[in-house]
């Protein structure tokens, strides 16, 4: 089932990664707009790594984000792989 939020481009669908928040028409969640924006990434930037985005979805992710840090931040803690399964050579890239 499909819930909207209050943010537009923003839902969240049980079928697709457990009802976390992802932006609307996709598969891709909110964690990973932040992410990238955690990185250095400038909002207009993230476009080019997710070109599937729009500017105004990515903008919206990070409202979204603004409003449910919490949430998110969990989501991200959930899927982060640990330090001990990373390649030392993958470091630093």
């Amino acid at each position: 089932m499909v819930t909207k939020t209050e943010h537009l481009y923003i839902v969240k669908d049980d079928s697709i990664l457990g009802g976390e928040p992802i932006v609307s028409g996709t598969r891709t969640p909110v964690r990973a707009v932040i992410e990238l924006w955690r990185l250095g990434y400038a909002p207009e930037e993230i476009p080019r790594e997710l070109p599937h985005l729009t500017p105004a979805a990515v903008f919206d992710a990070l409202s979204y984000y603004s409003d449910h840090q919490d949430e998110i931040n969990a989501c991200i803690e959930r899927n982060r792989v640990p330090d001990d399964m990373v390649d030392p050579r993958a470091k630093g890239r």
